[in-house]
């Protein structure tokens, strides 16, 4: 991995401005409101991690995988590609790129045939429909897509670090560890550095635990608006999360959202 985050890839061409991304997305939303296209976003969010767990990896690897997938549609409309089909081939990218170690595409399918059937039925009602060689060619797409670059920062060491600083604390560690997760459903990996990212989820699992650390947080030499700004997103999700019924809510989502126009070969 790149030791340096400032001379990296991610830093120096993942790091996009807020302006773009909508400009990039104005297909996309003029089909689905700003709101309805982040509800499928978190669904498929939501699908990689269930997709992760069962495959037992690691949460860097989950939220590689996530970052990969944002990154594409960052970029890229909805209809250039099924988020159903991009999403495992992000996951077996990740765990590649992540040395955690090569899932075989039979395992992968298998495991996405499971998920879709056995925790995503209320979403669909047919089978997993893509094979081995749609995955493969997904792959190759979805790396000219990103550049081949790589290598992504999560929030999750830089987390650490900062918790050390503050002295250990089980609890506002596993809190701040779950709002980085859920970060992840927003759009910050795309537009913030993971150490500021760090710092908003920590801050608001301080929030929510009633923990003062005001003082620690003053000291810290960041830029503050920045820290807000990423605090205001993950709150927003929150806050979209109280009157989001995915189950009830997903099925009319997926049939309004633009869609590729050839059909998987079975």
């Amino acid at each position: 991995m790149a030791g340096n985050f400032w001379q990296s890839s991610h830093y120096q061409q993942w790091l996009l401005d807020k302006q773009d991304l909508i400009r990039e997305r104005q297909h996309d939303l003029q089909i689905l409101s700003e709101e309805e296209y982040q509800k499928l976003f978190i669904f498929f969010s939501n699908f990689i991690q269930v997709l992760g767990e069962q495959l037992k990896l690691r949460q860097q690897v989950i939220a590689t995988a996530t970052v990969y997938f944002k990154r594409f549609y960052a970029r890229n409309s909805l209809k250039c590609i099924d988020p159903l089909l991009l999403a495992p081939t992000c996951v077996g990218l990740a765990s590649k790129v992540e040395e955690f170690g090569v899932i075989s595409n039979n395992r992968l399918i298998t495991t996405c045939s499971t998920v879709v059937k056995n925790k995503l039925s209320y979403a669909y009602t047919t089978d997993f429909p893509y094979r081995t060689n749609n995955i493969l060619e997904c792959e190759f797409y979805l790396l000219e897509n990103l550049d081949c670059c790589l290598i992504v920062y999560q929030p999750y060491r830089p987390l650490l670090q900062l918790l050390q600083d503050i002295g250990h604390d089980d609890q506002l560690f596993s809190l701040a560890w779950r709002v980085v997760n859920d970060s992840l459903r927003t759009d910050v990996c795309l537009l913030y550095p993971p150490y500021q990212i760090a710092i908003a989820c920590l801050q608001i699992a301080c929030v929510i635990l009633g923990k003062d650390h005001k003082n620690w947080f003053a000291e810290l030499s960041v830029d503050i608006e920045k820290i807000q700004e990423i605090s205001r997103y993950v709150i927003n999700l929150f806050e979209l999360w109280k009157t989001y019924d995915e189950k009830k809510d997903i099925q009319a989502l997926l049939s309004k959202m633009p869609k590729p126009k050839q059909s998987p070969s079975r």
